[in-house]
This record gives structure tokens, C-alpha cells and sequence, in this order.
């Protein structure tokens, strides 16, 4: 209620704020336009055409876009996001002010805006929602937007609204990303555009063939425009890598969390079981410190992937009549993203193995920092996905602008499909002497040593007929169905326009997860054509012995062939069909969420020529169904008798004021004020059913159907200075008052043991309403061109966020740094971008929480134009070959420690 009183106080202070800035001039904010708009004109201009070209004039548009909002908004022109060395529009963001982006495989994939999840921002093609998939197998749908599925050279320009408007959809609480695409009707007559590159890796030391090409037309009337692209990438990427799953503490090696499997005495007696070989310092240490910590499993990982993306669109553009648009626009993106994961680790934490092959241990502030094994498991698992995301996008839009009013009317359909169409996965075992060491940790992440070089010999690894892998599909599907139409009217005066209107977007997503056991394979690593990795292989890690890099390797084609063969099969044995019901992991992993939203708006946009802005609000009623598989109380979950198909109903309504207000404080000063109430659903795979137990540790996790949406009152005020021409200076300070924050939580439950054959307590991780949080910060940006050809972006952002009792809230990076000089002269443009964020919380995984150390990344592009419409381009991208270091709880037990390698890329751009 406190907002709501502070919208309607400040719509009934327009009028008294209006009449003082009017007093000082009552053609500020017209000036300011027109000067904008001019001297990006000026920038743009060659020779008697203007056209725009060259890092200042793509600068002078940003800045004319955002001074010329009503909103506090921040936008990268088409050069920015096309020809700057990005792969994607996710890493073109990194200059705006607030907003991070994740690489977790070496690309950005997720962005946050102003200490936001990912999860609590929304992307928009023109407007609309775009269905899309994600490709790894451990993802799953949900409503965050994969940006590396979006070429950038569709795009014209990203807006990132960091205030809404009741005429935006609504589903965001740090901000809203509006791409919008490239239209016929608003180039020149005939445009053609184009780039053939060479794109290098050099980590996996492997190149491929880029390119992209555009075509539009239009009459020299402007009444009929068509517009057609189409690009392919392909990146061959290797991800070098130190591996941890999970965590133990250390009276595991004396029988305790262990499921039980092995005897334990009762604590306190004074006598602990203890591995047989851990006597003297070894027992000493293990019975002093029963908590201490150490991974699970610890190894290196050596991940391949071929990522290729063909994307097509269309738009044509119809004007019978002056008054009359006609738009229908198609998007397809097909994508490829077939991987193969080897990763080869120690295994401490194995209950039926490990536990009792302790010798020593060296424990520190609570950590085992070193732990010694004799004749322990170590594994290799091989792990071949084929993966993919598949999409086609529909939208027709229909314009009218009369005299004084318009009608705008869309619609359109979203659908796309993806994840891991089939995984073929083996697992060979070894049993050796090894000591594991993490106590360089986070400088050196950590060392496997074995007495014997057991990590180059494949023939010591091979595979139990017991249980020697699975095959797994597990696909996943998104799709969206939306209609609206838009009623404005123009006054003259103060109040400028009022606009009503009404959405229905219909949302369906869903995943099914089958799989089976593969048994009775009696397979050496040695038999699937091994090979030692590459001389670089982990280079760039601190403190990794020789054995670690000089692992061997082995192919994927040919370990598939073998599988899918059936050579392995005993005589008349079918070959094994993957199954939803084969384990509860798969069973569980079934389920749909369909989403049904109502909207409804009013707005109304005022400008008394020093005061602008607009206010209103936004009416929501959200229906979704839940539905998957449940296990019956107390039976085993490996039958399908005793699973049933669950679905849950839920229904609530929002009323979602806003307004935003800008002042121009002088003719080169604009104070912006912004208040909201906003939304941002859960997301879609916390919505189910789904969940899964470690048999061994008795822990897991799940989701959550009854979740409520987050609900956040948000405040922000900016103040800008444009104190030269293609110049600003800006601070902005943001405050979110969240409630309904959804974290994960871990309570106990009772599940069917497998191992155990009996119900047992598990510590199970799910999302719940957690209580409150808030998230408040400020930004200062900076932008200037500068003498003799030279130029500067630069920004920084401090966001401070938690949740109740101080907990972390995801994706928070407390310090953002944005660092972009470049030099233009001529026919010569150089740029370079420096950014930086400091370590941020991503979520519970196994009841650690999980980080990401700082991370900084630096690109660099470089242009030679021969003629106006021919340049060449020299792009470097993580120059540094930054690390992305994840851990659990403290930076001394390393989760994953990654390297994906530098990108070279060497293009010719044509524009015509």
C-alpha cells in the first residue's frame, strides 16, 4: 500500500512540478531531442548520405535514445551489438550500467540486471515473447532466456528498461531487455549487408568458416518493404577443467552419512570405527574432526563441443493506405550443440570403495586439505550428448494511425524445442593408491598424485557389467501463444497521450526424461580409440602435476558405435529402450506447466516541455497447472505402479502501478524518478514435482508447485549530464523491497532407500517462498568523445542484496567495472572493453552453497574500412582466458574450475 499512496501523491504533483520547471523554459526537452537527433545525424554523416556507420555515431544514437525516454533506460545500437567482437547479444550488454552476464562455457549465456537473477529479468523480441531451449542436460526450462541462441545481426537496437511501463509486459523486477529487429520499410530503398569471417579457438585449436548476409528492399514509396537474413556460426570449443561433486565430511571414512551402508558406533562413546589402515596421526586427526569438509569426488574434466547455429528471418512490411502498417515478421533458429564431457577423478566419497581405504589426512580451519588412499576407486565417465535447440517464431502486427488516435493489433506463436536428444554414457573404474590435495586451493585448485601414471593408461580403466552406464534422452519443449491490441489517443497540451489495452499470452513447457540402464558391458578405455589430450591441455591452471595433464582420452564416435552396436549384448538379448520409469530420477523428471495471463492497461504519458514522464497501471490474472509424476508415501520409486500423475492448480491476480517522471533540471540536466510494483514468477521447472535422492548420502532436491510470485516495490531515480555533445555523465540509484523471495531451503523427508531397501531420511533442497529481500545500489557511467579520434565508456554499479537472516541472493555481484576506450579516425577503428565483477552466489546444489569467484574479461576489435561500404575486421575476444572458478561455501573447496580459450576472429564486412 505504501507505493500505491506514493503514485497517486506524485500524479497529483505533476501539475505543481510541471508549472515550476516550466517557468525556466517550455522548450528544453524539444531542444534536447533535436540536438540529439542532429549530431547523430552529424556523426553518421558521409558525404550528402547519412548512414550509420562507425563506433561514434552507433554512441551519439545511444545517448539520444536514452535522453529521449520516459523511462530509466539504457540502450546499444545495432554496431555495438553487430560488429563490436561479440558473439552474442548477452556480452553486448556488459556496457550498460547494472547488468553482468554469466560465462559459465565460455560465452555469455545469462544476464542480471541491477543484482537481479537471471530468472527475474525478461528478454522481448519487439515486444513479445520468444520460446527458446536450453541444450545442457542438467538445465531445465525455465524463464530465463539463453542469449546465445540470438544472432546478433538481426538486431537493430536493445533497450534495457530499467523501469517499466504499464504498456510492457510485466514478469520482471531488475529489468526488461526489448530487442528490437531490423524493419523494411525503415531503410533505405535497397540494403544489402554481409560478413564472411574465420572464427579461432585457441584452446580446442580448431577454426571454422562464419557468415551472415541481409537484404532489404523497399519502393521508393515506402508502401511495400521486404527484409530477409540469414547467418551461420560455428564455434568449436573445448572446455578445460578441475571438478568436484559434492561434499563429505570427514567421519564418512569412519561410517557416519553414509546411508548407512557401513557400521557406526554411537558418537560420544569414545570408540569410532575407522578405516582399517587410519591409525596412529590418521585416527588421531579423523576423530578430532568429524565435520571437517572435503570434496566428494575431485578430477579433471575435459569437455568438447561443436555449437553450429543457423538463424533465418523474414519480414515484409505492407502501407495500402498512408494511415495503414502491415507486418508479419519470422524468426528460426537451428541449433546444434552435440557434446562430449570426459571427466576422470578421484573418488573419496564412494561409500562402497573409498570409505575405508583412508591412510592420512592433513585437516585446517575446519577443511581436509589432503587425504591419502590405498587402493581406492577412481573413475572415468564418458559422456556423448546429442543436443539441440530448435525454434520458429511467428508475429503479425497490424497499425493504424489515424488523427489523433491509433490501434495497434498483434499476434503471434512461439515454438521451440531442444535439450539432450540422446545421451550415451559409459563408466569405466580403476582402484589405485592416490592422494588428493586442495590446499593451494583457490590459487592452485587442487592435485590428484598416484603412485602409478594410472591416468595415462586406458587399459587400467575399465567398465563393470554390473552397471557399466545408460542411455538417456531427455527433450524439452516451450511455447507460447499471445494476442493483444492497443488503443492510444493524443491530446495537445500537458497530457499528451492516453493508452489502453489488453494481452492474453498463453505459455506451455514441458520435459520428459527416459532413460535405461546399460549392463553387461566388459569394456577397457583402451578399446575406443585412445589418445593422450593435447599439449595445452589445463594450461593456465596453477599447481597441476604432470599426471594430470597428461591424461589420456578417448573418442566419442567410437565409444557410440560400440553401444549403439549391441555387440555387448548377450546372445538374443534386446537392445535396451530407455524408459521414463526405469529410475525415479527419470520418472520424476516428467512433467508440464502451462501458464495462462490476462492483462489489462492504462496509461498516460504527459510533457509540459521540462516535465515528462507517464503513469498508470497494470491489471494481471495468472492461471497456472502444474503436472508430473509423484511417488506413493513409503514404496519403493522404481515401479510404475507407485508413481502418480499429480497436477496442481493455481490462480492469483496483481495490480501493478507505476510512474516514471523526468525533469529537465537545466537544458543539459535530466533528474529521473521512478516508483513500480512488479512481479516475476517463479520459474517453470521450480513449479513441479520433480525431484531426486543420492541413495548413498542421503541427500536431494525438488520442486515446489505451491509457489507464490515474487512481489517487489521498486524505486529508482537517475540524474544525467550532458555536458558536451555525444557526452554524459550519470548517476542512478535503485532500491527493490522484495517479497515472496524464493531460495532454496533443505528439510527433511522420508523416501524409499534403494540401497537400503527401507525408508529413509533425506535432506532434500527445494524452492520456497523464503521470506523477504532487497536489493539496493547505485551506478555512475560515463561517455565522452574525446580529442585526436579517441573516445571513452566507462561504468561501475555497486549492488547490495540479501534475503532474510543475510542470506545471498543469486547472481548479486556486489561490484560491477565496464571499461571501453576506443580510437576512431578515418578509415581506422580500434576498441577495446575491459569488465569485471566481483564473486556472486548461483544457488544450492547438494547442500553447499555454491559461488563464482571475480571474474574479468577482456575483448578487443579493430576495423580497417577500404572503401565506405568494405571493412575488414580483427576481433579478439577473453583475451585474458579468464577463469571461471565456482565453489562451495568458501573458495577453498573448489566445484569447478574452467578455462574455455581465447577467440580470434578475422571477418570482411560489406554494407551496401
Amino acid at each position: 500500500m505504501r507505493i500505491r499512496a506514493l503514485l497517486v501523491g506524485t500524479a497529483s504533483g505533476i501539475a505543481l512540478l510541471s508549472s515550476t520547471a516550466h517557468a525556466q523554459t517550455s522548450d528544453v526537452t524539444a531542444d534536447a531531442q533535436a540536438a540529439a537527433e542532429a549530431q547523430a545525424a552529424a556523426d553518421a554523416n558521409d558525404g550528402e548520405d547519412v548512414v550509420v556507420t562507425g563506433y561514434r555515431a552507433s554512441l551519439a544514437a545511444a545517448i539520444a535514445t536514452k535522453r529521449n525516454a520516459n523511462a530509466i533506460v539504457d540502450s546499444v545500437s545495432a554496431e555495438d551489438v553487430g560488429k563490436f567482437p561479440n558473439t552474442n547479444v548477452a556480452e553486448a550488454l556488459t556496457l550498460v550500467p547494472g547488468v553482468t552476464v554469466d560465462r559459465q562455457f565460455g560465452q555469455g549465456e545469462k544476464v542480471s540486471i541491477l543484482g537481479t537473477d537471471p530468472a527475474l529479468n525478461r528478454t522481448l523480441l519487439n515486444g513479445q515473447t520468444v520460446a527458446s531451449a536450453d541444450w545442457f542436460i542438467l538445465d531445465s526450462p525455465g524463464r530465463t532466456f539463453n542469449y546465445a541462441l540470438l544472432a546478433p545481426q538481426l538486431v537493430g537496437r536493445v533497450d534495457v528498461f530499467k523501469s517499466p511501463e504499464p504498456r510492457i509486459d510485466e514478469g520482471s523486477i531488475g529489468g526488461t531487455v526489448n530487442v528490437n529487429t531490423r524493419r523494411p520499410l525503415d531503410l533505405k530503398p535497397f540494403t544489402v549487408a554481409g560478413t564472411l569471417g574465420y572464427l579461432y579457438n585457441d584452446r580446442s585449436e580448431k577454426g571454422d568458416v562464419q557468415g551472415s548476409m541481409l537484404v532489404s528492399w523497399r519502393n521508393e514509396g515506402g508502401t511495400i518493404g521486404l527484409l530477409a537474413s540469414f547467418q551461420r556460426t560455428k564455434d568449436r570449443l573445448r572446455r578445460d577443467g578441475l571438478e568436484s561433486y559434492g561434499t563429505i565430511s570427514a567421519d564418512f571414512w569412519s561410517g557416519a552419512n553414509d546411508g548407512g551402508i557401513s557400521s557406526l558406533l554411537p558418537r560420544g562413546s569414545g570408540a569410532t570405527a575407522l578405516p582399517p589402515a587410519c591409525v596412529g596421526t590418521c585416527a588421531t586427526t579423523l576423530r578430532a574432526n568429524p565435520d571437517a569438509v572435503f570434496p566428494n569426488a575431485f578430477g579433471t574434466s575435459y569437455f568438447e563441443q561443436a555449437r553450429e547455429r543457423l538463424t533465418y528471418s523474414a519480414t515484409a512490411q505492407w502501407k495500402p493506405v498512408p494511415e495503414l502498417t502491415l507486418t508479419v515478421d519470422w524468426l528460426r533458429i537451428e541449433a546444434d550443440y552435440d557434446n562430449f564431457n570426459q571427466s576422470m577423478y578421484a573418488f573419496p566419497g564412494n561409500v562402497w570403495n573409498s570409505a575405508n581405504a583412508l591412510t592420512g589426512l592433513t585437516v585446517e580451519n575446519g577443511i581436509v586439505r589432503q587425504a591419502t588412499f590405498d587402493n581406492a576407486l577412481s573413475v572415468l565417465d564418458a559422456q556423448y550428448r546429442l543436443a539441440s535447440m530448435n525454434s520458429d517464431t511467428w508475429h503479425a502486427q497490424l497499425g493504424w494511425e489515424g488523427t489523433g488516435w491509433d490501434l495497434n493489433v498483434e499476434g503471434g506463436l512461439s515454438d521451440a524445442d531442444g535439450g539432450t536428444k540422446r545421451q550415451v554414457f559409459l563408466e569405466f573404474l580403476n582402484w589405485a593408491d592416490y592422494t588428493v590435495d586442495i590446499s593451494g586451493a583457490p590459487g592452485k585448485p587442487g592435485t590428484i598424485a598416484y603412485t602409478t601414471d594410472v591416468l595415462g593408461n586406458p587399459a587400467a580403466f575399465a567398465t563393470d557389467p554390473g552397471w557399466s552406464g545408460n542411455l538417456v534422452e531427455k527433450p524439452t519443449t516451450d511455447k507460447e501463444r499471445y494476442a493483444q491490441a492497443d488503443l492510444g489517443f493524443d491530446f495537445d497540451g500537458a497530457l499528451k497521450r492516453i493508452q489502453f489495452g489488453y494481452k492474453f499470452r498463453r505459455h506451455e513447457t514441458g520435459q520428459r526424461y527416459r532413460g535405461v540402464t546399460v549392463a553387461g558391458v566388459a569394456a577397457a578405455a583402451s578399446l575406443f580409440e585412445p589418445s593422450r589430450v593435447k599439449d595445452n591441455y589445463l594450461s593456465g591452471f596453477d599447481g597441476v602435476n604432470d599426471q594430470m595433464a597428461g591424461r589420456f582420452k578417448i573418442d566419442g564416435g567410437a565409444m557410440v558405435d560400440y553401444v549403439s552396436s549391441g555387440q555387448w549384448l548377450a546372445a538374443g538379448a534386446p537392445f535396451p529402450v530407455p524408459s521414463e520409469f526405469a529410475a525415479a530420477e527419470f520418472t520424476a523428471g516428467n512433467w508440464d506447466v502451462s501458464e495462462d495471463i490476462h492483462a489489462a492497461y492504462g496509461q498516460a504519458n504527459f510533457d509540459t516541455g521540462t516535465v515528462r514522464g507517464n503513469f498508470g497501471a497494470r491489471y494481471v490474472r495468472t492461471s497456472t497447472e502444474s503436472a508430473g509424476f509423484v511417488c506413493n508415501p513409503g514404496t519403493p520409486c522404481n515401479a510404475q505402479a507407485n508413481w502418480t500423475w499429480q497436477t496442481t492448480n493455481k490462480t492469483y491476480e496483481n495490480v501493478l502501478p507505476s510512474v516514471n517522471v523526468a525533469v529537465d533540471v537545466r537544458r543539459d540536466v535530466i533528474l529521473r524518478l521512478a516508483a513500480a510494483q512488479v512481479i516475476a514468477r517463479p520459474n517453470y521447472a521450480d513449479l513441479t514435482n520433480y525431484f531426486w535422492l543420492s541413495d548413498q548420502i542421503l541427500t536431494g532436491g525438488g520442486g515446489n508447485p505451491d509457489l507464490e510470485p515474487y512481489r517487489s516495490n521498486n524505486f529508482n531515480a537517475s540524474l544525467e549530464w550532458y555536458f558536451s555533445p555525444r557526452a554524459i555523465l550519470a548517476a542512478e540509484v535503485f532500491y527493490k523491497d522484495i517479497g515472496n523471495y524464493i531460495l532454496q531451503q533443505t528439510a527433511p523427508e522420508r523416501y524409499f532407500n534403494q540401497s537400503q531397501n527401507a525408508v529413509t531420511t533425506y535432506q532434500i533442497s527445494r524452492p520456497y517462498n523464503a521470506g523477504d529481500a532487497e536489493v539496493k545500489g547505485f551506478a555512475v557511467a560515463y561517455q565522452q568523445n574525446l580529442p585526436y579520434g579517441f573516445g571513452v565508456l566507462a561504468n561501475y554499479t555497486y549492488s547490495d542484496g540479501h534475503g532474510q537472516d543475510a542470506a545471498d541472493l543469486p547472481y548479486n555481484s556486489k561490484h560491477q567495472v565496464s571499461f571501453s576506450p576506443f580510437f576512431e579516425t578515418g578509415p581506422v577503428s580500434i576498441r577495446g572493453t575491459y569488465t569485471w565483477r566481483s564473486s556472486y552466489f548461483t544457488g544450492i546444489d547438494r547442500g553447499d552453497d555454491m559461488y563464482v569467484r571475480d571474474t574479468a574479461n577482456v575483448d578487443v576489435s579493430a576495423t580497417y574500412n577500404f572503401t565506405p561500404q568494405i571493412g575488414l575486421t580483427l576481433s579478439g575476444m577473453n583475451l585474458t582466458d579468464s577463469q571461471y572458478y565456482a565453489y562451495a561455501n568458501t573458495p577453498e573447496l573448489p566445484r569447478g574450475v574452467y578455462k574455455s580459450g581465447r577467440k580470434l576472429l578475422a571477418s570482411v564486412n560489406v554494407n551496401f
